[in-house]
């Protein structure tokens, strides 16, 4: 196991010495310390949590959130449980988004009749920006 550095002694010659807690355990032959490698995961950005709870309490759903910052659905569930986040409970909203480059972006503002009658949010989405809209329910 050349790839393995023990902790100790920063030796790279290491041997597998058993199973604690369903990890592997390794032993370093130089010192004869043993030690257990850390998970190695990819790691999400804080910035994608942050949007990701964002949308979700702006009333996007999970699979939405999905297709549009290519985080797992899961993933998204997982934080909502972990930061303990509630979606408010107001249904006379519905909301609806766009994602938009910066021209476009522009160009909605413009145009007047975009803005009356409706509450909006901007927040940006890598080179985009993701506009989201809430408009009454027509009944």
């Amino acid at each position: 196991m050349a790839t393995l550095k023990c902790p100790k002694c920063n030796a790279v010659d290491a041997v597998r010495n058993g199973i604690v807690n369903q990890r592997q355990r390794f032993r370093c032959k130089k010192c004869n310390y043993n030690f257990t490698v850390g998970k190695v995961g990819k790691g999400i950005s804080t910035y994608y949590v942050i949007k990701a709870l964002q949308l979700y309490i702006e009333g996007v759903s999970f699979r939405e959130i999905e297709r549009l910052l290519g985080i797992s659905h899961v993933s998204v569930m997982n934080w909502v449980k972990k930061y303990q986040i509630k979606i408010p409970e107001n249904n006379t909203y519905h909301p609806t988004y766009k994602i938009l480059n910066h021209r476009e972006l522009v160009d909605f503002y413009s145009d007047r009749k975009n803005t009356e009658g409706a509450g909006m949010i901007v927040t940006e989405l890598g080179d985009k920006f993701m506009l989201i809209k809430w408009e009454r329910f027509k009944e």
